[in-house]
């Protein structure tokens, strides 16, 4: 009697990974730009997973924060000495478990000296990066523009004229908008503010901003 052979049945493709963005806020502006980016971006790929250094808003929208956001608030030059060994500790261990992990992209929200490191290492090792609020090389120092280019693929630019001096430097910027501009009118009632605050309707007032 002939051996029998039966066919092997085709196994299923495995399901496709969902996309796991990366993103590190460093501040609370970061955290509100990185809640409404989450928020863009699930609206878009709902079963994505979002992860990285966060704060609450952020939180909020379903992030899965790795670090609270008070991890990278420090400021002025004698906090950020007295902290620097501990952030370079952290980026250290976030760049390897983003590396374990390779998430479909790393967006570094501001914190330019903390992210564009971390970027860096991620970008040279075939992640892909990604910059959002470019620092402020429309004033000072342009040159800056290539050295972040190294770090980010892409920048996401607040004003409307910094893509071009990226451009000038061969880095591909995007102009995304600024985050205030949803937020407040462009014509605010003065008299609404004034009421709001508790202010006389006529009497003038000066603002003092210490900063």
């Amino acid at each position: 009697m002939p051996p029998q052979f039966t066919r092997a049945r085709p196994q299923p493709a495995p399901e496709p990974r969902p996309p796991v963005f990366a993103l590190i806020a460093g501040e609370a502006s970061g955290d509100l730009l990185g809640a409404d980016l989450v928020a863009a971006l699930r609206r878009r790929h709902p079963q994505a997973r979002f992860v990285g250094i966060g704060g609450p808003r952020m939180a909020a929208q379903g992030f899965e924060a790795w670090h609270d956001i008070a991890a990278l608030s420090v400021m002025g030059l004698a906090e950020v000495l007295r902290h620097l060994p501990r952030l370079l500790r952290l980026r250290r261990t976030l760049a390897a478990r983003l590396l374990a992990l390779r998430p479909d992209v790393t967006i570094g929200i501001d914190a330019p000296d903390f992210n564009l490191g971390l970027e860096r290492r991620l970008k040279q090792a075939g992640l892909r990066t990604v910059h959002y609020v470019s620092p402020s090389v429309w004033a000072w120092r342009e040159r800056r523009a290539a050295k972040i280019g190294a770090s980010a693929d892409r920048v996401l630019c607040l004003f409307p004229m910094e893509p071009e001096i990226y451009a000038r430097h061969g880095v591909d910027a995007r102009f995304v908008g600024h985050p205030l501009a949803d937020r407040f009118p462009l014509h605010p009632d003065r008299a609404a503010a004034r009421a709001a605050l508790g202010l006389p309707a006529d009497a003038p007032v000066l603002a003092v901003l210490p900063g």
